[in-house]
Parts: C-alpha cells; structure tokens; sequence
C-alpha cells in the first residue's frame, strides 16, 4: 500500500517525547507505530457498529414477535422461574 497522504496533529511535548522514546525502545518508527494504531482503532470501530446492528435486529425481531403473540410477559417468565427454582430445591 503505497504512502501518500499525510498526517499532522498537535500534542504536548511531554507525550511526544515520551512517545518517540519508546517507538525507539522497540526499534519501530513511530509512523508504523501510529499506522498500527490507526487500524486498530479503525477496526473496533468497525466492530462495534456491526455489533450495535446486530443488536438493533435481534431487539426488532424480538418486538416483531411479541407483536405477533409469540411471546411471554415478564410476570409469566417470572412465575415459570420460580417454579423451576422450587423444584430445584425440592430435589436438593
């Protein structure tokens, strides 16, 4: 991938050196340091928008079946529990 754009950005003097000392401890330039940076940052991003969808479809497929009567009220998912629990305790 060819390297043709470029990056500038502003910092504390402090971070920075502190940066380039470490990029240097590691033997890495800090360019690469920051493209990796960079693409990680830019691939959890990626992750989290494609989990908050997946989210968003399971939340509306589950309203669209409890708009069709396919589901159970909290207080009928309650009752059911309570009643395994008690059986769980009866065989203990």
């Amino acid at each position: 991938m060819s390297k043709q754009a470029v990056f500038t950005m502003k910092l504390e003097p402090e971070l920075r050196e502190e940066f380039m000392a470490e990029a240097e401890a590691a033997h890495r330039p800090a360019s690469q340091i920051m493209r990796d940076m960079m693409r990680q940052y830019v691939q959890t991003q990626r992750e989290a928008r494609e989990y908050e969808a997946f989210l968003q479809r399971k939340v509306e497929i589950a309203r669209e079946s409890m708009r069709s009567g396919n589901g159970l009220s909290n207080e009928d998912v309650e009752a059911a529990f309570a009643a395994k629990r008690r059986q769980a305790e009866d065989r203990l």
